[in-house]
């Protein structure tokens, strides 16, 4: 999902990087500041991380859950809010103790980085207006057609491959997957390709102008990322999430944001 693109780059970024962060490590205890969880976030990825209408507040799924986790280590969660082409530098440089920002967990990211146990999992879904006269029920059938995603991510990279294989759509990229959302329903763009879960917020309600009209394999999931040497807060951080999983509260978390429990079969 959420940005993949970017990975190789921040990978050479880091061999310079983490020597000159060796100071800035916490010598004892699990987190940078003692009694604060620092968690680095792009807050403009609903429904996991957006800002109320206030404009100010921190809501979505990671920020309740990224609550749950701090309330369970009994540490104050502070959100960090960070330009995703930077937030894999900033959490070994010691920006802050995790990343929770809908990661995708993928072997390359765990060669450079820890994660934790994945939290949810996550499909590629196509996405157009009710009642559109667009006739293409999949991907591969969006020839002629604009087609709008957020940039460097799972969908970027879903996209580019049909590109490859010779779909000839007209690329809309933007940086936030709201704005997608925000330009089909404008009329500007025939489709959308994003997460699942992120489309089923978008249609979970019966005024929704959008539909779900194709959706492929639940092919990967999300998990906290952490500073490759942090072990410590890894494994705290597991054993929170076990917690959270056993006693219920990621289902209801789930519920409250779906309308669904969408968490319970990556622990399966």
């Amino acid at each position: 999902m959420k940005r993949l693109l970017c990975t190789a780059l921040t990978a050479l970024v880091l061999v310079g990087a983490v020597s000159a962060s060796a100071a800035q490590q916490p010598s004892s205890g699990l987190t940078l500041t003692p009694g604060v969880l620092s968690i680095g976030m792009e807050i403009g990825y609903p429904p996991f991380e957006y800002l109320d209408v206030d404009g100010k507040t921190p809501i979505g799924f990671d920020v309740e859950m990224a609550k749950a986790l701090a309330a369970k280590l009994n540490l104050t969660p502070n959100f960090i809010d960070t330009a995703w082409d930077g937030i894999f530098a900033g959490v070994e440089t010691g920006r802050y103790d995790c990343i929770i920002s809908a990661v995708t967990v993928t072997e390359e990211r765990l060669r450079i980085h820890n994660f934790t146990k994945p939290y949810i999992g996550n499909a590629q879904v196509m996405v157009l207006l009710k009642g559109s006269t667009i006739t293409a029920r999949t991907p591969q059938e969006t020839s002629g057609l604009g087609v709008s995603y957020q940039a460097e991510t799972t969908s970027d990279i879903f996209m580019a491959d049909l590109a490859a294989q010779g779909v000839n759509f007209t690329p809309y990229e933007y940086d936030k997957v709201m704005n997608c959302f925000d330009e089909l329903r404008l009329g500007r763009v025939d489709v959308i390709v994003c997460d699942s879960l992120v489309a089923f917020d978008y249609t979970k309600t019966e005024d929704s102008p959008f539909e779900i009209v194709w959706e492929g394999e639940a092919d990967e999931t999300f998990g906290i990322c952490l500073k490759k040497s942090n072990a410590a807060l890894t494994a705290a951080l597991d054993k929170a999430l076990d917690e959270l999983f056993a006693d219920g509260t990621m289902q209801k978390i789930s519920t409250d944001v779906f309308g669904r429990d969408m968490v319970s079969n990556v622990r399966n």
